[in-house]
């Protein structure tokens, strides 16, 4: 996680370090700010068609940690994707995986959801060719009956969404019509 994205105002020469406590400090206010953001973010877009929120930034930015402090806010559970679907693939033909992933991931998105809310993190499992999904186009369908805010493990760049790197056989690219990204810097 980046500390000091919104650091204490004080005066340092350049070559002062920061010290641990103000650090903290500075990523407690972060963490609130971003919190309070998303929090109301997810009361606004109950009146929308798709209620799809993606948590986006670069890895370890915190993003599951928000996705976290947002279900213990909302007392919801975080749906770990790719735990949770591959589990239950485990229980089904190799052959038939593609067929089935969506509607198993169906059953447990609404064994998880509550009060009309669906967390989800640890998504990559949707992106695997074998399974034949379109991710993308999955976490919008579950966000026409509930919100969704689900951390996404790619990029944002100039208005498209990215899974992978170009070239990579997982490698998805998408517009960003029918939700709302939540950057995270």
């Amino acid at each position: 996680m980046k500390a000091l994205i919104y650091p204490i105002p004080m005066q340092r020469r350049p070559h002062e370090r920061i010290p641990f406590a103000e650090v903290c400090l500075s990523v407690f206010w972060w963490m609130e700010e971003m919190i309070e953001k998303l929090d109301h973010l997810v009361e606004d877009i109950s009146g929308l068609n798709s209620k799809l929120i993606l948590l986006i930034g670069p890895p370890r930015s915190g993003k599951s940690n928000l996705l976290g402090q947002l279900a213990e806010r909302r007392q919801a559970r975080v749906l770990s994707v790719g735990a949770a679907l591959g589990r239950e693939l485990l229980t089904v033909p190799s052959t038939r995986r593609h067929l089935q992933a969506a509607d198993l991931l169906k059953e447990l998105a609404d064994g998880c959801a509550s009060q009309g809310l669906l967390l989800l993190d640890n998504i990559e499992l949707l992106f695997d060719r074998t399974l034949q999904l379109s991710p993308l186009d999955l976490l919008k369908r579950h966000a026409h009956a509930r919100r969704v805010v689900a951390v996404w493990p790619g990029e944002l760049q100039e208005g498209r969404l990215s899974y992978a790197t170009t070239g990579h056989l997982e490698h998805q690219d998408y517009g960003i019509d029918g939700l709302v990204p939540f950057k995270i810097h």
